[in-house]
């Protein structure tokens, strides 16, 4: 049983409860091995080969991000929030290796569905994510949402996460802190964590909260 986010593992999660969105209950198989712990960005040797360490892939979700959404759950995340649900994601080595075009098969399969990319964090991965938001951008004209514990402004001070930021729509960002859990929120779990327009982000320099006014 996957325990909530105070811990016990018979309590009901709410999806709200989160540092990211729930995954379903199982771990698939571990890719080979992970990238050096001296990158500040951890990147597993999937990642680096522009394959992506996915941890489980959610089709037709309403929870992360607006409408249907197909999610994409990378596996690795050193922010080690308090509180997370979702431990089981922070392991590098738990997730198999898939390619964009493994990827862009189950997400052209559904016409109506956008994307949500999530974790886990998919910025320790972001050069396979960015191959295949490029693919995304290129081969569809769905919208991509993503999920990190870094923020906005760290993100753009990075040139490899940066790269990935760029593709995105909506990023969430920050860590979820266990103070700041809000349940009224949408698609975020604390009151730090913001949901930001990239494009007009990027346009004005500084981060511009998504709505969908």
């Amino acid at each position: 049983t996957t325990p909530s986010a105070n811990g016990n593992a018979d309590a009901p999660v709410r999806q709200w409860e989160r540092g990211c969105p729930r995954p379903p209950v199982g771990v698939r198989t571990p890719p080979s091995a992970n990238g050096s712990a001296d990158d500040p960005v951890r990147t597993p040797l999937t990642a680096r080969k522009k394959m992506i360490s996915v941890l489980s892939i959610i089709e037709d979700t309403m929870v992360d991000g607006p409408g249907f959404r197909t999610s994409i759950y990378c596996a690795g995340c050193r922010h080690a929030c308090a509180g997370c649900h979702n431990r089981q994601s922070w392991d590098f080595e738990g997730g198999h290796a898939m390619s964009t075009d493994e990827l862009m098969r189950i997400i052209e399969a559904d016409p109506y569905a956008n994307v949500t990319f999530t974790g886990g964090d998919p910025m320790y991965q972001p050069e396979g994510f960015a191959e295949l938001a490029r693919a995304i951008r290129q081969r569809t004209s769905k919208t991509i949402w993503c999920y990190t514990g870094f923020t906005f402004e760290s993100l753009m001070s990075n040139p490899r996460q940066r790269g990935l930021l760029e593709l995105i729509d909506v990023l969430v960002d920050g860590p979820f802190i266990k103070s700041q859990r809000d349940e009224t929120l949408r698609f975020r779990g604390s009151r730090n964590q913001r949901l930001i327009d990239v494009r007009a982000s990027l346009r004005a320099g500084k981060a511009i909260e998504w709505n969908d006014d």
